[in-house]
């Protein structure tokens, strides 16, 4: 059992500033008040105690071609199957691709990450270089996988769709779901196959979508839809960016359940817009924030966090609730990835982390103050990551 006292929690859903202790027992937080008591205390005075930081939305294997194509276009860059990191990935030895997303790994532990949602790429072998880079590193990975059979042409046949089935249960025997790159490098049967079979075995589905104008105006061109459109009627349960809505898109997008990832310094690292975060806030979708791909930025949720606060709020001209901001880094990625975790309540599994406070507002002390030298404390499952 263990004991976190005197520090300034961030509780429940609405991260509400309370003086409390916390009792954690058997991975669980099974109270949090003033009088709890018990167990290993550890004293995170002057601390404030926040769930610990879910970025939803990496390409980990990325980590090995930093800062590379800066000035290129985005389809030049990341496009499958030449863009530029796919051929760069191609030619990387193994071993130098389990270096470097182990050294990203920490780099997120070290920055309060405890949970990553990873595009994984290169089918089976891929999540298994993830899982090597990972060993003895204490850091939740939702992996959402890829085949290579998914990019073949496809044909309306019995044995096509067994091919793309078989290839999709193949990689969630190993996976927490799918992540695909695009509807412009992927067949709309195709994806509904996907989508299906993710669905009838419990896992996520998940693909990039309305990125940038372009790619919006060739599926409408192509198919009389938007890619959001596409995704809704696919039935997707997380869409990656939407920064570049048309039509009905976020109307639409308010009457599911589907989750939207934002990602703002990567789109603004690739030159594709800002996204219209407070209009889906205001239509209930709900957000999350991911850092995406290591080529352009650090795996780093602070920084991801102060820039998507402040150029929401330079875009629109208005204030925008830095709560919320925290939030979709936690409490609303916790439950679209139907995980229990994100959020410091009793039944919650403790994800926890201590931060000193550094300003008297705790929630804009963590967006705009804290550093990795700030984090005291790291918790994941219940358990000790470190106490600095």
């Amino acid at each position: 059992m263990i004991n976190i006292k005197n520090g300034l929690v961030l509780y429940g859903p609405h991260m509400e500033p309370t003086h409390a202790n916390i009792l954690i027992e058997d991975n669980l937080i099974v109270e949090v008040s003033p009088h709890a008591s018990g167990g290993k205390e550890i004293d995170a005075k002057g601390c404030i105690v926040s769930p610990s930081l879910i970025n939803s939305h990496v390409h980990i294997g990325d980590s090995v071609v930093k800062d590379i194509g800066d000035g290129e276009s985005i389809e030049k860059i990341v496009k499958p199957p030449e863009g530029l990191k796919h051929r760069l990935l191609a030619q990387a030895e193994p071993q130098e691709l389990i270096n470097s997303m182990r050294s990203s790994l920490q780099d997120m532990l070290d920055t309060g990450t405890s949970t990553i949602v990873d595009f994984r790429e290169g089918g089976v072998d891929g999540v298994s270089l993830l899982g090597k880079a990972g060993e003895g590193i204490p850091l939740r990975k939702v992996i959402l996988g890829r085949h290579e059979a998914f990019f073949k042409p496809f044909s309306s046949s019995i044995n096509s769709e067994m091919e793309i089935r078989d290839s999709a249960m193949e990689i969630l025997e190993h996976a927490q779901g799918i992540g695909l790159s695009g509807f412009g490098e992927i067949n709309d049967d195709v994806v509904k196959i996907i989508t299906s079979t993710c669905s009838s075995e419990g896992k996520l589905a998940a693909i990039h979508a309305a990125e940038y104008e372009e790619v919006q105006q060739n599926s409408v061109n192509s198919t009389g839809k938007t890619e959001v459109e596409r995704a809704l009627e696919a039935d997707f349960d997380i869409l990656i960016h939407v920064t570049s809505p048309l039509n009905l898109d976020l109307d639409l997008l308010s009457k599911t359940d589907t989750s939207v990832v934002c990602c703002p310094r990567s789109n603004g690292a690739l030159s594709v817009g800002i996204p219209p975060m407070k209009e889906m806030w205001d239509l209930g979708i709900n957000l999350l924030l991911g850092t995406d791909n290591l080529m352009f930025n650090s795996p780093n949720m602070f920084r991801e966090m102060e820039y998507a606060l402040k150029v929401t709020r330079g875009f629109y001209q208005e204030y925008f609730p830095p709560v919320e901001i925290l939030k979709m880094a936690t409490v609303n990625a916790g439950s679209a990835l139907n995980l229990n975790i994100g959020c410091i309540q009793e039944g919650m599994l403790a994800d926890i982390m201590m931060v000193e406070q550094l300003s008297d507002n705790p929630i804009l002390s963590l967006i705009n103050r804290t550093e990795s030298k700030n984090i005291i404390g790291l918790m994941t499952d219940g358990n000790l990551v470190y106490l600095r």
